[in-house]
């Protein structure tokens, strides 16, 4: 099945991808009580964002200092172009990596890791450093954490 546009997403729709993103474990009576469907209808919904790729995966989040990484940082690092293929086999073996964007600007690339602590982390970004200049921003506090996607045009709902 092709990808689904999101204009096409009806209220329904949206509601199901709200409830997955509160709960992704949600148990399918409560998402139909969510989207005004019935259990049945609301399974075929969600075989359909599955199929379509629009629900790609049901994730559990992990509090990344009670499991002994308490350290957080945001490193864009410049790298040439001959050194970006051995970088990024180096950043998707690497368990500090949490997640890596390809940027434009003078980063090529903006990664998040975790660290169990501040030697920790430099030594991780001395094993990146040989591939280019990085810039490093400790994270303190994150006030507004990763949250779920809204159709487009709606309001963020507190």
């Amino acid at each position: 099945m092709a990808r689904t546009p999101h204009h096409e997403l009806d209220d329904a729709a949206w509601c199901l991808l709200r409830a997955l993103q509160h709960d992704a474990r949600a148990p399918l009576k409560t998402l139909a009580e969510a989207t005004g469907l019935s259990v049945a209808a609301t399974a075929e919904r969600l075989k359909r964002l599955q199929e379509s790729g629009i629900a790609q995966r049901f994730t559990v989040a992990l509090d990344a200092a009670k499991l002994g990484y308490p350290v957080k940082a945001i490193i864009g690092i410049t790298a040439t172009q001959p050194g970006k293929k051995p970088l990024l086999e180096r950043l998707r073996k690497a368990p500090e990596v949490l997640e890596c964007h390809h940027v434009a600007g003078a980063d090529s690339y903006v990664m998040t890791v975790v660290a169990t602590g501040l030697a920790d982390l430099e030594r991780f970004i001395g094993t990146i450093n040989g591939y280019g200049e990085t810039r490093t921003s400790i994270v303190f506090s994150t006030p507004i954490e990763r949250r779920g996607l809204v159709a487009p045009g709606s309001p963020r709902r507190p």
